[in-house]
Formats: C-alpha cells, structure tokens, sequence
C-alpha cells in the first residue's frame, strides 16, 4: 500500500556573500527519522496549527488559498523553531521584527515552541506579530517517490535573510550549520564531507544559476513552478536511475543516483 505523502515546508534562506549568493542550511541529527545526518535547509511538516492561522489571522495579499498559505506559515514557523529567523511584522508595521524583540521571543518561546508546549499563534500574540508570507517565493514543489516508505509533499520557498536575525541550528534536530554557496554546498558533498538528498542536491543546482539573492528571487518569480516526483529503475548495487519532467528545469530528465549511505 502507498503511504501517503505528508504536506512539507522548507526555506531556503538566502544572502550576498563575497563568492556570491550563499543559502542557509542545517545538519539533520543523526537520530532523526528522515534524512538523518544530511544537509538541508531549515523546514518540516505542516502542522494543523499552521493550517488554523492561515485560515484566520496571517495577512494573505496574494490572495492564495487556505492549503497554499499554510504551508508559507509552516515554513515560516519551521524556520524560526530551527534557526531562530522570524519572518513576521509588528501589527500595522512594513517592517521585519526587530533584533531586541526576537531575542526576547527566542529566549522565552523558542524551547517551549519546539517543545510542543506553546502554539505558534501564541508565540507571535505575545508580542503582537503577524506572519509575513509574501516576503516567500515559490521556488520547488517536490514528492516522495511513491516506491519510498517515508514520503513528503513540500514546498521549497527562498527569502532573503533579515540583516539582523543571526541565524542558528537548534541543536536538537540540527546539529550544524552553515552559510554556504551552492557550488560549495555540492562540491563539499562530493568530497565526502556532507550528505545531501536528491532534491536538495538539485535545488542547490538550479539556485547557483543565479549571482545574488536579487537575481535569484527575481527569476523564481518569473518562473513557474512544476511538481516533481521522480520516477525510479533500478540498476546495479545501491544505484537508481531517477526521471523527472523537463519542464522542472533542473538540466535534464534522467539522473542516477546512488543511495550507498555515506560512512
């Protein structure tokens, strides 16, 4: 029996560094279930709690649809739990919060938020925030393959890091982080050095096309975005042969993979 693909979020924060656009990413824990150990960027599951403040209280000026707000407030949410970077305005504010105010949500909220004690609604009333989904934009939409245990619906979104929200692993289902350019990112993967899962490694791929956070957030708007779910074959050892659709853009149709886990 198929399992059914849990809807997902993920941000791929983004920043000008002195070789070009460097991306926010974290090392996964290696307990966790999913991906352990790899290098990915902050996100997570849609909660029911990220679909009740879409459907209520988070500013929607795209005017998207309950389903497609969420998973914006569950990738900013994820963000803030994971690396401590709120995307969320005072009430009646164009501004991002600030430093002395998310310091103060971190030390008072943060543990509790990832504990499960505390709703992400509450942690934003306490100091009258809001969400600010359309600081996002749609990057990748990307499934599980159907053969997998494990699968996930999730939305890749990119948005530029705020200059004063220094961004930190938790150190619970993160373990590293690091500020890094895609082409270090797959290079470093290559080396051995880190882990990266199809999807990431391919996202990373298309986002070094582009020389700065302008360019890169410039053209994910202009570009639509096509669902992949990669289709496998089998080949010898731990090697597969994934298909994508062209349409994707990510430089081709067929790649292979190989799913040996790193030592």
């Amino acid at each position: 029996m198929e399992a059914p693909a849990r809807p997902a979020a993920t941000i791929m924060l983004l920043r000008d560094g002195p070789d070009g656009i460097e991306v926010f990413m974290v090392v996964r824990h290696h307990a966790i279930e999913f991906a352990a150990g790899a290098l990915v960027f902050p996100g997570g599951r849609v909660e029911e709690s990220d679909q009740e403040l879409a459907a209520g209280t988070c500013p929607n000026p795209a005017r998207l649809d309950t389903e497609a707000l969420a998973f914006r407030v569950a990738a900013i949410r994820e963000t803030f739990e994971e690396c401590g970077v709120l995307l969320a305005r005072p009430l009646g504010s164009d501004g991002l919060i600030d430093a002395a105010t998310l310091k103060r949500l971190e030390d008072q909220h943060r543990a509790a938020l990832n504990a499960g004690s505390i709703g992400f609604d509450a942690v934003l009333g306490s100091e009258g925030l809001l969400p600010a989904p359309d600081l996002l934009v749609h990057f990748a939409h990307w499934i599980t393959p159907s053969t997998q245990p494990k699968r996930y619906d999730t939305h890749f979104f990119l948005a530029e890091a705020p200059i004063e929200h220094l961004a930190v692993h938790d150190g619970r289902e993160a373990v590293e982080s690091v500020w890094i350019t895609p082409a270090r990112a797959l290079a470093d993967t290559e080396a051995g050095r880190f882990k990266l899962v199809f999807a990431t490694a391919k996202n990373l791929e298309k986002l070094g096309r582009s020389r700065s956070v302008r360019e890169a957030m410039q053209t994910a708007r202009a570009a639509s975005v096509v669902t992949v779910q990669p289709k496998g074959s089998k080949l010898d050892g731990s090697k597969r042969l994934l298909r994508i659709p062209q349409e994707a853009d990510y430089g081709g149709t067929e790649f292979i993979v190989d799913f040996m886990p790193a030592s």
